[in-house]
């Protein structure tokens, strides 16, 4: 007994968007289309897959299961035509996308030109937010995030992985002394997130969370701050390596610094139309991260 691909399809931007009306509107279709469809699918497989309430969207266990196998069925069945699709036609339209500050600065704008040579026809919208936002809510259509991604109905790409390292200006250094010791960062002026309190977690030592000097919103704030010899901030590879090769950072305390790394990944809704320019973008940049 097989169940029709449109059916699935509307039965995901179901639970994806958390209701048939938010589902609709994103679909442009009728509350009643995607609810017919729901239906069919239930009466075919003889079970309930949602319970549906004026309020919210109750998932049921075998829906759990069911739309897990779906997503991945749908997914496989999406890569193959748009393997063969790409053979046929361009990359064209708009698509937005959204990343932390420090990473779209230096991971993202020094490609667009060539990327923009590669694909003419795609229309990059690119917006900042320091925290994860709801692509949703945000009209967004591919997000970088950065960091363990807790349960989630988006699709996620692995894109790689950055190490987070103490730097500081030579000049800094030099005026207050190198520490040796994690206890010597007592002395220290120390850079820190007023957000992402998390990220003040250095992992030095027992993995001590630091109480800031100076703290900011902005990872590429405290960059700026560390080169303009204000103090040690705690940051990712992806953001300092550039600065470090120049010689307007250094390293500190490398010896006692814990070697985890970050994952680094974008995420996005599957949708068909969208689908070539998501795998356009992410392909091209994949290649030129240097995390």
């Amino acid at each position: 007994m097989k169940s029709r691909w449109d059916d699935l399809e509307a039965l995901l931007a179901v639970v994806d968007a958390g209701g048939f009306t938010a589902a609709a509107e994103r679909l442009s279709t009728s509350t009643a289309r995607l609810s017919r469809a729901v239906s069919r699918l239930e009466k075919r497989l003889e079970t309930t897959l949602v319970h549906r309430t004026t309020r919210r969207l109750d998932i049921t266990e075998e829906g759990e299961a069911f739309i897990a196998q779906a997503r991945q069925a749908l997914g496989t069945l999406e890569t193959a035509e748009e393997a063969l699709t790409v053979r046929r036609r361009e990359p064209a339209g708009r698509l937005r996308v959204d990343a932390a500050t420090p990473f779209l600065l230096h991971q993202i704008v020094p490609h667009l030109a060539e990327f923009h040579a590669a694909y003419p026809k795609v229309r990059l919208e690119l917006t900042t937010h320091e925290t994860n936002i709801d692509l949703i809510e945000q009209r967004t259509d591919v997000a970088i995030r950065i960091g363990r991604l807790e349960d989630s109905t988006l699709h996620a790409r692995p894109l790689g992985h950055s190490r987070r390292r103490l730097v500081a200006s030579p000049a800094y250094l030099e005026r207050y002394g190198t520490p040796r010791h994690v206890e010597d960062l007592a002395h220290h002026v120390l850079l820190g997130f007023t957000h992402l309190t998390q990220l003040n977690r250095w992992p030095i030592g027992d993995g001590r969370t630091i109480q800031p000097t100076l703290a900011s919103s902005s990872g590429e704030a405290l960059l700026q701050m560390a080169e303009a010899d204000v103090g040690i901030a705690c940051l990712a590879d992806f953001l300092t390596r550039g600065a470090c090769q120049a010689g307007r950072l250094t390293v500190v305390l490398d010896d006692a610094t814990h070697e985890r790394h970050e994952p680094i990944q974008a995420v996005y809704y599957r949708n068909t139309a969208l689908h070539g320019r998501i795998n356009a973008f992410l392909d091209f940049f994949v290649d030129r991260l240097t995390l």
